[in-house]
C-alpha cells in the first residue's frame, strides 16, 4: 500500500509502506535497482547524486530516510544498525526487487556492509563510501562531537567551499539527526566484532570507495576496510573528502561505472 506525497525529482515520492512502518522513500524508477543509504548528513547528501545516478544509468534509484532522521518517527525495535539493515532487506522483500546494488555513505557505508552480511538474494553487490562502523588501530574515526560547522566542513570536504550551507542551529544539545545516529550506530560509531565479520563476504562483489581528503575516516582506514573484504575493490578518489557524492559526485558515478556497477 502507498500514499502519494508531493512530487520527487522523477515520479512521486511515497510513503511506502514496508515492514518496518511507513518510511518516505524517493523512488526514482528506471530499470536496474540501486538502494541509496544516507550518512548522519541527512538524506540530502544522497539526493543530487541519486538525480544524477538515475539520469545516466537509466537505473532505478531509492534514496530512503532512516527512522528518526529529518523529523520522520522512529520504528519500535530498530534500534540499532544491524536491526536497521535488516529491516531494509525487509522492504526488499516487501518491493520484490532484486539485482540490487545497496551504495551507501558514512553511516549508510556502514549499513551497507551490513545488508551484504545478511546474504539476501535480493543484494546483487555494495558500494561503500567512506563508510564508518570498523575499528582500526591507529586509525581511530574523529570525533566531531561539539565541532562547529565551519570545522566539521573543513574535515568533510577537500574544498570546503563546496559544502551546502548547514542548516540554522536550533535549541541546545545534539540535533535530533545526531540523536537518531547515535542510537543506532552508539557512541563509538563503531562494531568491534564488523572487521572480522567482513571476512564472512567471501566472493561477494563489494567496492570501497574513499575520499583522499576525508578528514573523518581516512584512506588507510579504508584501505583496512577494503583489506577485510576478500574480494573489493579499493578507489581512492581525489580532491574528494568524506562526501564524494557531494563534492564530486561525477567522479564518484565514474568509479562506479569503471567496474561495471551500472
Amino acid at each position: 500500500m502507498s500514499i502519494p506525497v508531493p512530487a520527487g525529482s522523477l515520479r512521486p515520492t511515497r510513503l511506502q509502506r514496508v515492514p518496518f512502518g511507513a518510511v518516505t522513500v524517493e523512488d526514482r524508477d528506471h530499470t536496474r535497482p540501486f538502494l541509496l543509504l544516507h550518512g548522519g548528513g541527512g538524506p540530502a547528501t544522497m539526493t543530487g547524486f541519486a538525480d544524477l545516478l538515475a539520469q545516466r544509468t537509466h537505473s532505478r534509484v531509492l534514496t530512503p530516510t532512516h527512522p528518526g532522521f529529518a523529523g520522520t518517527p522512529r520504528v519500535p525495535g530498530v534500534d540499532s544498525t544491524r536491526a536497521l539493515a535488516a529491516a531494509y532487506v525487509g522492504m526488499l522483500d516487501e518491493l520484490g526487487l532484486s539485482d540490487v546494488t545497496v551504495l551507501g555513505n558514512s553511516f549508510g557505508g556502514w549499513l551497507a556492509a551490513e545488508i551484504a552480511l545478511l546474504g539476501s538474494p535480493r543484494v546483487s553487490g555494495a558500494v561503500i563510501v567512506d563508510g564508518i562502523g570498523i575499528e582500526v588501530e591507529g586509525h581511530p574515526v574523529t570525533s566531531v562531537a561539539g565541532l562547529a560547522p565551519a570545522d566539521l566542513q573543513k574535515l568533510s570536504f577537500h574544498d570546503p567551499r563546496k559544502a551546502p550551507t548547514p542548516p540554522a542551529a536550533g535549541g541546545t544539545g545534539p540535533s535530533p539527526d545526531i540523536q537518531a545516529l547515535i542510537s543506532y550506530a552508539g557512541p563509538a560509531m563503531a562494531d568491534p566484532t564488523l572487521l572480522d565479520r567482513l571476512s564472512g563476504l567471501g566472493h561477494f562483489p563489494v567496492h570501497v570507495v574513499w575520499g583522499e581528503s576525508d578528514g573523518i575516516v581516512s584512506p588507510e582506514y579504508g584501505k583496512a576496510y577494503a583489506a577485510a573484504i576478500p574480494t573489493s575493490t579499493f578507489t581512492l578518489l581525489p580532491r574528494s573528502g568524506h562526501l564524494p557524492q557531494v563534492e564530486t559526485p561525477e567522479e564518484l558515478l565514474g568509479a562506479l561505472l569503471d567496474l561495471g556497477t551500472d
